[in-house]
């Protein structure tokens, strides 16, 4: 790990996992958080932007939270999740709402902005659908040559789905927008379900955070309870996934994964709808959709002890006080 100094915007949809990736950002010494911007996904874009929010209270800081697109492209927008997050996004613990504002810009806007200001200094981490940043290459169309890079937690390339045998959530939520933000020529880099799926975070350790940190670690495993139970129903693991968490600790330590690479095309209708499909073999097919497009990148292993340690580490650490 070098000590360079990374500048990040967190596009999220608050959510559990979206938890543990923006106080990872917070508290991790590499990370200079600009501002997080919201999404519909797990909860509705409103939840979500109450979330953010709150999760920006909880820590104590003065971040700003923008908030973005509240339906998909052109696909209906499909019920929430409130089996997996809970109706609150955090459980059902019915936290108390927040006592500050969004900021008035839009998600979109404030991703634009944020860019311009730093131009090659950004890294946007997108852990929900990608609305917002299709939006914003809409509003800046040179978006992608003042981005340092993208990450985003989504996809899958040779894996199973968790919403369809080839489909994961965030792309399937609205994969017009993520087939226009893989079409675009900035560095993207995909933590999917290939690597996440490998990262299983354990109830024991968000009960040693809890212990640790005074701060945020009891709303971390009290929250945390609900996702774990549900997995542990549908997976057979005392413990979740380390989705989005993933995509944070990539930016700051690309090294603990290992990556393929080429362009990548979004199945946007039919039984395959939301497939994220890299042609990644350098063979000339007839099918020829994906001959203009850049190439991308998509993690396929992973050091998962490495992302735990990371994950634990940066929420127990003296940040939290």
């Amino acid at each position: 790990m070098s000590d360079q100094m990374h500048k990040m915007i967190i596009d999220t949809d608050p959510g559990i996992d979206d938890a543990m990736a923006i106080f990872t950002a917070m508290a991790h010494p590499q990370i200079e958080l600009l501002g997080l911007t919201t999404t519909y996904g797990n909860v509705s874009v409103d939840q979500a932007t109450v979330n953010a929010l709150k999760l920006v209270e909880m820590a104590g800081l003065d971040l700003p939270v923008a908030k973005g697109v509240a339906n998909p492209w052109f696909k209906l927008l499909a019920p929430f999740p409130d089996f997996v997050h809970g109706v609150d996004g955090f459980g059902n613990l019915n936290l108390e709402a927040p006592k500050r504002d969004a900021v008035s810009q839009s998600a979109a806007e404030f991703i634009v902005e944020q860019v311009n200001l730093h131009p090659g200094e950004i890294s946007l981490v997108a852990i929900g659908p990608l609305g917002n940043l299709a939006t914003a290459l809409h509003l800046d169309p040179e978006l992608p040559s003042k981005v340092k890079q993208v990450v985003i937690m989504g996809g899958v390339i040779a894996t199973d789905g968790n919403v369809s045998p080839v489909a994961e959530a965030n792309i399937l939520s609205d994969p017009h927008a993520a087939d226009r933000v893989f079409a675009a020529p900035w560095k993207l880099t995909m933590v999917g379900l290939d690597v996440t799926h490998s990262i299983m975070v354990p109830r024991s350790l968000f009960d040693e955070i809890a212990e640790k940190n005074s701060k945020v670690g009891a709303f971390m495993r009290d929250s945390a309870k609900f996702y774990i139970d549900f997995y542990s129903e549908v997976r057979d693991i005392d413990g979740c996934y380390g989705h989005d968490v993933s995509a944070v600790i990539y930016v700051v330590e690309p090294e603990l994964f290992r990556t393929v690479s080429g362009p990548v095309c979004v199945a946007t209708d039919g039984p395959a709808i939301g497939q994220t499909i890299m042609s990644r073999y350098g063979i000339p097919y007839p099918v020829n959709y994906w001959n203009d497009r850049p190439a991308q990148y998509a993690c396929m292993t992973v050091d998962d002890q490495g992302v735990l340690e990371t994950f634990k580490q940066a929420m127990i650490s003296s940040y939290w006080g």
